[in-house]
């Protein structure tokens, strides 16, 4: 999935992602840094990401604007 950091604490590692396809918000899942080229996330830094179990934002990573499929970028 893709979408954009919509709050971050780093104090805390919470945060919410809000997808780009139908704006919807996902937790961060406990650690979801961990294993990732990042150590925090700023609010409206794009990223990609999968769901856990139940339904968190985990395994962040980053992608270009292509493979994001961002409309009017080819």
């Amino acid at each position: 999935m893709q979408g954009v950091i919509k709050a971050y604490d780093p104090a805390t590692g919470d945060g919410l992602i809000m997808t780009d396809t139908d704006l919807a918000d996902y937790e961060l899942a406990p650690g979801a840094l961990d294993g990732s080229i990042f150590r925090m996330v700023r609010q409206g830094q794009r990223v990609i990401f999968d769901l856990d179990d139940v339904g968190r934002a985990t395994h962040l990573r980053l992608g270009s604007e292509v493979d994001m499929g961002t409309p009017g970028i080819h």
